[in-house]
C-alpha cells in the first residue's frame, strides 16, 4: 500500500511539473504575404508567439514546381526558410505546419510574387476523413477515461459491489484502442501525411514527442490499471485510486486548457475538472445496471452516491468558469469563436444534465424508498443523463480543432493582384471582412518596378446587395503606397473593385477585379 501511494504520490509531481505554454500563432512573416518583390528574397521568416518545431515545410516555386532545396532553420519561435538562389520569377508558396507546444499543429501558407504575378497554388490540404478520425478517436478516449475508469471507481469506491461492469469493460477496450489510434493519428496530422504514412515510424516518433504522447501514455496506464482493478484482489481499490489521478493528469499535461497561462491555475483546474467528470459520469452506466435488478442495498448506494455527486458537481461548476474565463477573455467569444460556440453548446447540455441531476437528488431519490415507480422514473432519468453525456463527448471532441480565442491573432490582410502589361496593382485589405476596413495599394510598372502617380483613387461597388459606386481618394503615405482608411463595407460577398491611378495629366491607368469581403 505505501508503495502504491508513493506511485500516486510521483505521478502527481511529474504530471505538475511537465512544463506548458499556450497554443501557438503566426504574429508576423517577412516578407509580408500577398507581397510584390522585384527580387527574390534570401529568406521567408516566420515568427509565432512561442517556441514551436517544424514538421513539414513546402515550397512551391513561380513555375509551380515543388521544390526540395529550401533550407529550413528553426530557433525557438522562429522558423526562417532559405531561399534557393535559382528562384524563378512568379508566385511563390511556403506552405508551413509546424508543431506547437501543447501538441496541436499549426498550419498556413506564406505568398509572394516575384515580377509577374501567376497561378501558383498553395498545396492541398489533409484530407478532411484524418480529421473525422482523430475526433473519432477522441471520443473513444473520453469513453475509456469517464465511462470506463468512472465506472470501476464507482464500483470500487461507491457501490463496493462489482455490479454493473459490463459497459465500463467495454468502454475501456474502446478508449484503449482509441488512445493507440491517437498516436498515429496524431502524428499524421502534425506532419501533413496520408494514412498510408501510418505504416511508417515517423508519424508515431513524432506523436511521441509532443505533451500529447506522456499525456496518452498515462492515459493508456490509467485505463490498464482499471481493468486489472475489475479483478477481485487485496490491491484493487488502490490501482482504482492511481487511475483517478491518471486520468486527471492525463487531461492535464497537454490540450488548449491545460496549456494556457497562468498554469498555476489551468493545470490544476483541469485536473480537478476531469475527476469531476469521472465521477460524475462514470457512476451513470452502474447506476442504470442497479435500478434494473435492484436489491436492499440499492438505496444506499444511490444516497452515497447523491453525497459526493453534489461535491463533483460544485467542483466542476467552479474549475469550468475559471478555465472558461482564462479561454474566452471576453463574453462575446461565445457566439464569435468556433470555440466559443462549441462552448455555448457544451454549456446548453451540461445545464440539461444539472437539471436531471437536482430532479434525481431531490426528487427521485427520496421517492426510491417509497415505491418501484421511483426506480423506473430514476432508471429513465439516468439513461437520459447517459445520452447527453456522449453528446458532451462529441462536442468536447470538436476543440481539438477550434483554437481557443485568447490565442488568435489579427489575421494577415486579403491580398489580390490586379495586373495587366502595362501595371501591376496589390491591393492589401485588413482585415478583410464586413465592417470598416483599411485599404493599401501598392502600385507598380509591368516590369514590377516602382509606379509613380499624382493621384489613386479607389471605387467599390456591390451591385448585388444594391450597393453602386463607392469612390474614395486614397493618400500617399511615408511608406511609399497608397492608403484609404475606414472604408465601411457594411455586407460580405464578392465586392467590384476598381483603381484608377493618375500618372499624368493626361494618361490614366486603370484597373479592375473582384475582392471576396468574409463575414464579420
Amino acid at each position: 500500500m505505501r508503495l502504491l501511494a508513493a506511485l500516486a504520490t510521483l505521478l502527481l509531481i511529474v504530471g505538475f511539473a511537465t512544463g506548458a505554454s499556450a497554443h501557438a500563432a503566426l504574429v508576423a512573416v517577412e516578407p509580408a504575404s500577398g507581397s510584390m518583390l522585384s527580387a527574390a528574397p534570401k529568406a521567408v521568416e516566420l515568427r509565432f508567439n512561442e517556441a514551436v518545431t517544424p514538421g513539414t515545410i513546402r515550397l512551391i516555386d513561380g513555375a509551380g514546381r515543388a521544390r526540395d532545396d529550401a533550407r529550413v532553420d528553426a530557433s525557438s519561435e522562429i522558423i526562417s526558410v532559405a531561399m534557393p538562389p535559382d528562384l524563378p520569377q512568379g508566385t511563390a508558396v511556403v506552405s508551413y505546419r509546424v508543431i506547437s507546444q501543447d501538441g496541436h499543429p499549426i498550419s498556413g501558407s506564406v505568398i509572394f510574387s516575384i515580377g509577374m504575378p501567376t497561378a501558383t497554388k498553395p498545396p492541398a490540404t489533409v484530407d478532411g476523413g484524418l480529421n473525422a478520425l482523430i475526433w473519432l478517436a477522441r471520443v473513444g478516449l473520453y469513453l475509456g477515461l469517464f465511462v470506463g475508469v468512472g465506472g470501476v471507481f464507482f464500483a470500487r469506491w461507491i457501490a463496493r459491489a462489482m455490479t454493473g461492469m459490463a459497459l465500463p469493460r467495454v468502454a475501456l477496450a474502446i478508449g484503449l484502442a482509441s488512445a493507440i489510434a491517437s498516436f498515429g493519428l496524431l502524428g499524421l496530422d502534425l506532419l501533413g501525411l496520408p494514412l498510408a504514412a501510418l505504416a511508417t515510424a515517423g508519424p508515431w516518433r513524432v506523436a511521441l514527442a509532443t505533451s500529447a504522447g506522456p499525456a496518452l501514455l498515462i492515459a493508456i496506464a490509467a485505463m490498464l490499471l482499471a481493468r486489472v482493478a475489475l479483478r477481485s484482489a487485496w490491491y484493487a481499490r488502490a490501482l482504482t485510486i492511481i487511475a483517478f489521478i491518471g486520468v486527471g493528469l492525463s487531461l492535464a499535461m497537454t490540450g488548449h486548457a491545460a496549456t494556457a497561462p497562468p498554469e498555476a491555475l489551468t493545470q490544476p483546474a483541469i485536473f480537478l475538472h476531469g475527476l469531476g467528470v469521472t465521477i460524475w459520469i462514470g457512476a451513470l452506466a452502474p447506476l442504470v445496471a442497479l435500478m434494473s435488478k435492484p436489491t436492499t442495498a440499492t438505496l444506499a448506494v444511490v444516497n452515497r452516491f447523491s453525497r459526493l455527486a453534489a461535491l463533483a458537481v460544485a467542483v466542476l461548476a467552479l474549475t469550468g468558469l475559471a478555465l472558461a474565463i482564462v479561454q474566452l477573455e471576453k463574453p462575446a467569444a461565445l457566439v464569435e469563436t468556433s470555440y466559443g460556440l462549441i462552448l455555448s453548446i457544451k454549456l446548453a447540455l451540461v445545464t440539461a444534465l444539472l437539471a436531471l441531476a437536482a430532479l434525481n437528488r431531490f426528487r427521485l431519490t427520496p421517492a426510491l424508498a417509497r415505491d418501484e415507480n421511483g426506480k423506473a422514473a430514476l432508471k429513465r432519468s439516468i439513461l437520459l443523463e447517459c445520452t447527453i453525456a456522449l453528446a458532451i463527448f462529441a462536442v468536447v471532441a470538436g476543440w481539438r480543432f477550434a483554437p481557443p480565442p485568447r490565442t488568435i491573432v489579427p489575421e494577415t490582410p486579403l491580398a489580390i493582384h490586379i495586373h495587366t502589361d502595362k501595371a501591376m496593382f496589390q491591393v492589401l485589405v485588413s482585415p478583410g471582412k464586413a465592417g470598416l476596413d483599411d485599404f493599401v495599394l501598392q502600385l507598380m510598372t509591368g516590369e514590377a518596378t516602382p509606379l509613380a502617380a499624382k493621384e489613386t483613387t479607389l471605387t467599390l461597388s456591390l451591385p448585388e446587395r444594391g450597393i453602386e459606386l463607392m469612390e474614395r481618394n486614397a493618400e500617399l503615405g511615408p511608406d511609399g503606397y497608397w492608403h484609404v482608411r475606414k472604408v465601411e463595407l457594411p455586407f460580405a460577398g464578392r465586392w467590384h473593385v476598381r483603381i484608377d491611378a493618375l500618372v499624368t495629366d493626361f494618361e490614366k491607368i486603370t484597373l479592375e477585379d473582384e475582392l471576396e469581403v468574409a463575414p464579420p
